[in-house]
């Protein structure tokens, strides 16, 4: 095995320098063919040898760091629309009404006109988990859409949870929907942003390639992004059992936000620990 990942290299290098020193000749796409068939021999020996404990453990932090760019553009396309009407609603909370769909609109009715009990809080907490989580399968399957179906339902997303939280604040359910929501919330949102960052995986394979054939660039991303989504969903089950035990209990605000905040370093750490690219000896 480590025979076969030095001639991987070492045929790669030399792809490297054809296509620097000789472009155009007709040996690069010889050895494009080449390195591509390679590569899957490789990681297909990688993915046999390799166990559900190596991929939770590693593997799977790999694949969610190896693309920051990506990453940060998912991030970006849910958290720019929430912030801007989340403003928006905070200063016309009467308008943001509009926009915040039907089983939503307890959150951002005036204190003292429905209001919500107790009840009313923890049914609304449930709804924004079931909510996301058919956001985040949703984002990861649009993605076969060039990538704009996916951009398309987070930033719509995006933008109705900021139209409920700023409609909450700006008609005083602010904490309350601080407390019913950011417990689990935190770790949700994560997974949509993960979700969404491996469905434009799929819509840049389609619409940029590189050297790879464009079926074989959508297999290869298709299976690391099928990957990503399924190390993301042990997280989503945690978010379930925090609403389930946690939020639901009633523990209180601050309580609720150390824990999701907490939760939600806890992933990204593992991020930025275990995703670290793998040092290549020579």
């Amino acid at each position: 095995m480590l025979r076969l990942a030095a001639l991987y290299r070492g045929a790669a290098a030399d792809l490297a320098l054809a296509r620097r020193g000789h472009p155009g000749d007709p040996v690069i796409g010889r050895l494009e063919s080449l390195v591509a068939r390679a590569r899957q021999a490789v990681y297909a020996d990688e993915r046999r040898s390799g166990s559900i404990r190596t991929f939770f453990a590693r593997t799977y932090w790999v694949h969610v760091r190896e693309r920051p760019g990506v990453l940060a553009l998912a991030a970006a396309l849910l958290i720019v629309p929430a912030l801007l009407t989340g403003a928006w609603a905070i200063s016309d909370p009467g308008a943001a009404v509009g926009l915040v769909p039907e089983q939503f609109r307890g959150a951002v009715e005036p204190v003292g006109d429905t209001g919500m009990t107790a009840a009313e809080s923890t049914a609304f907490s449930s709804q924004v988990m079931t909510n996301n989580i058919q956001v985040t399968f949703v984002a990861f399957a649009a993605g076969i859409l060039l990538g704009l179906g996916t951009a398309v339902v987070v930033a719509y997303n995006g933008a109705i949870l900021g139209a409920i939280a700023g409609g909450a604040i700006g008609n005083g359910h602010g904490a309350e929907f601080a407390e019913f929501v950011t417990a689990h919330g935190v770790i949700e949102l994560t997974c949509v942003v993960v979700a969404a960052m491996a469905g434009m995986r799929i819509g840049d394979a389609l619409i940029s390639p590189g050297v790879r054939t464009r079926g074989l660039a959508l297999v290869e991303e298709a299976r690391t992004s099928i990957a990503i989504i399924a190390g993301t969903i042990p997280w989503l089950i945690v978010a379930g059992i925090i609403e389930g035990f946690v939020t639901r209990a009633g523990f209180g605000l601050v309580p609720g936000i150390v824990l999701g905040v907490g939760v939600g370093a806890l992933y990204w750490g593992l991020v930025l620990w275990r995703g670290r690219p793998v040092a290549q000896p020579g």
